[in-house]
């Protein structure tokens, strides 16, 4: 069964960004909680501020899973990245990331790679950039396995990354890896501007589809863009998906609107 879950974001750097929730974490779950979210998805500054956080006190309160935690916060406030041209700068990246994982593992979640890929460009070549990615993905995983969670690695639109665009570059760019605890977060947004079609781009996915960002063509809620989601949720039905369906999209007009929304279109198409 898929499961429904919400974006919260503890990142000031990041308040204009696709959050659903800013800032106050006890009323993000207390909302999540009464609209009938199965969990939140948690963007925080760094693990020691996830590690401090009361969040097994708070997701126990309200009966609430933490379904995965982002990175991002290693690009937004530190300009990190694994393909950063300095080797010192893609240690540091993977360190970031390991440290989130660690945090996150505490209540079995995983942690997602977005904006922390980084791009080629002059200084790295695409397949130096490609190497670098992989080989820090490769190492990711097995410390993923190890802690009994997985990464989610999470192919972004061309303005944003030009290191995997689509899902088939996401399955190209895992399978050599020999570490199976990698997937691929299938974003819709991204899907949108990439995919010949979502539906497709879900179906090249496959077996390595581990987390979806359910939101609507403008990044906003679902039901307020031109998003099909029909056969959406019938190629997630034919690969028995049973991950989270995550909203991380503006919340345009406000938070509470935003996730009523959501709530309602993934009780319509997802379940």
């Amino acid at each position: 069964m898929i499961r429904s879950a919400i974006t919260v974001s503890l990142v000031e750097q990041a308040r204009k960004g696709p959050f659903v929730f800013h800032g106050d974490l006890e009323a993000a779950c207390r909302s999540a909680a009464e609209l009938g979210f199965d969990a939140i998805e948690l963007f925080a500054p760094s693990a020691d501020v996830i590690n401090s956080l009361p969040l097994h006190a708070l997701l126990s309160q309200y009966g609430l899973s933490l379904a995965a935690v982002g990175t991002g916060a290693g690009m937004v406030v530190h300009k990190l990245s694994l393909t950063d041209a300095d080797s010192s700068r893609r240690q540091q990246a993977e360190s970031f990331i390991s440290q989130i994982m660690e945090a996150g593992a505490r209540y079995g979640a995983p942690a997602i790679i977005g904006s922390m890929q980084g791009r080629w460009d002059d200084q790295v070549n695409q397949a130096t950039a490609t190497g670098y990615l992989r080989d820090a993905l490769q190492r990711l995983g097995h410390k993923a396995q190890a802690l009994g969670t997985v990464l989610m690695y999470e192919p972004l639109n061309r303005y944003e990354t030009n290191m995997c665009n689509t899902m088939k570059q996401g399955v190209e760019l895992l399978t050599p890896l020999a570490t199976k605890s990698v997937r691929l977060l299938a974003d819709l947004f991204h899907m949108n501007i990439e995919e010949t079609t979502i539906e497709g781009g879900l179906l090249d996915a496959g077996s390595f589809l581990g987390h979806v960002h359910f939101v609507d063509s403008n990044r906003q809620a679902v039901g307020h863009g031109h998003m099909n989601y029909e056969p959406i949720a019938k190629a997630l039905r034919s690969l028995d998906y049973a991950g989270y369906a995550s909203a991380e999209a503006f919340p345009i007009p406000d938070a509470v609107v935003t996730a009523k929304s959501t709530i309602e279109g993934f009780r319509r198409w997802l379940r």
